[in-house]
């Protein structure tokens, strides 16, 4: 049966629609004696229905060298992709590696984006909800290997995610037990699943506490200038999806005459180093081992096909600071 292709074709379809390895399929194309007349002529058919062209990194997995693999980002503006980014580099570049990165913010062609850049890989990482499971799915059928980052897992594809849910329902706990009652998120849920997970957390942990579920206040974004702008109404707790976010907070406090943290009190989540300078109340997640975690997995999934798929979720660590009016002599990690 004909395999529907994508708008390249990769050696991993010519192969999977010959059923033979892809470097049987490189041998072929080669015209090596290694391959017979009737394996050869297979694979020359489903090369020639997939439309198919060798490329340099088709041709390089086929020989046992790694050209480059790709990563999907949501988006590249701002501190956190950015430490994302350093540490899957780092940690490509030690398997000799190159790195083609996309970003589909502001893409009406995302999805036909991604497909591209799959027939130009050696394998993809995608990370958050750049595409649909339907095209996670459409990908690993055609035997590229993939690493999903950031976001909910896929039957049968490895996933490497920060812990959002329990964190989130320990910072709202702290915040409780220190006299808050009226809490605002501030944070899209929809936007990605660790917004989802960390709202999902705090909410559980006000219920668990007996206290009103915090007011929802969806943002366009993650950065500085949307936590200024925010309506926080007369909350006296504000918990923001990241560190972005409530540092705009606190500068919107200040000029507003709110003291934090005597009237306000208000938390991050990243950790960033700017967080550290305002006093922020956060969440530390470890972002470079995020991105190299992904490469490393990409590697072996690469090297290794057939492996079982794995999953992990890193752990992250609440920081308690004077942002909410509750620290301690030095920062606490608990």
């Amino acid at each position: 049966m004909a395999m529907k292709a994508l708008s390249r074709a990769t050696i991993y379809q010519v192969a999977q629609l010959a059923g033979v390895s892809i470097a049987t399929v490189s041998r072929a194309l080669r015209d090596s004696d290694l391959v017979t007349q009737a394996t050869r002529e297979r694979v020359l058919a489903a090369a020639r229905e997939l439309r198919f062209t060798p490329s340099r990194p088709a041709r390089s997995l086929a020989e046992g060298r790694h050209a480059a693999n790709g990563i999907v980002f949501p988006d590249l503006v701002g501190p956190y992709y950015a430490e994302v980014v350093l540490g899957y580099e780092a940690a490509a570049a030690g398997f000799g590696s190159s790195v083609l990165i996309l970003a589909t913010n502001g893409r009406p062609d995302a999805e036909q984006a991604v497909r591209d850049l799959a027939g130009r890989v050696d394998g993809l990482t995608v990370m958050g909800q750049t595409v649909g499971d339907d095209v996670v799915d459409e990908l690993q059928a055609t035997g590229l290997p993939l690493v999903l980052l950031a976001r909910d897992p896929v039957p049968g594809v490895d996933t490497v995610r920060a812990q959002n849910t329990r964190t989130a329902r320990e910072l709202a706990g702290h915040l409780v037990a220190h006299g808050h009652r009226k809490f605002v998120f501030l944070g899209d849920p929809g936007s990605a699943p660790d917004i989802a997970g960390r709202y999902a957390g705090v909410q559980a942990g006000l219920t668990a506490a007996g206290v009103a579920r915090a007011h929802l206040v969806p943002l366009p974004g993650f950065d500085l200038e949307v936590g200024e702008a925010a309506d926080i109404g007369d909350a006296d707790a504000v918990v923001c999806a990241n560190d972005e976010i409530a540092l705009g907070v606190l500068l919107a406090a200040e000029r507003a005459g709110r003291r934090v943290p005597e009237d306000l009190a208000v938390t991050g989540w990243d950790d960033l180093l700017a967080a550290r300078f305002a006093g922020l109340t956060t969440v530390r997640q470890p972002m470079r081992e995020l991105g190299a975690t992904a490469a490393r997995w990409l590697h072996r999934r690469i090297t290794q096909p057939g492996a079982g798929a794995k999953r992990r979720i890193l752990p992250t660590q609440l920081v308690v600071r004077r942002s909410c009016g509750s620290h301690p002599p030095e920062e606490v990690a608990t």
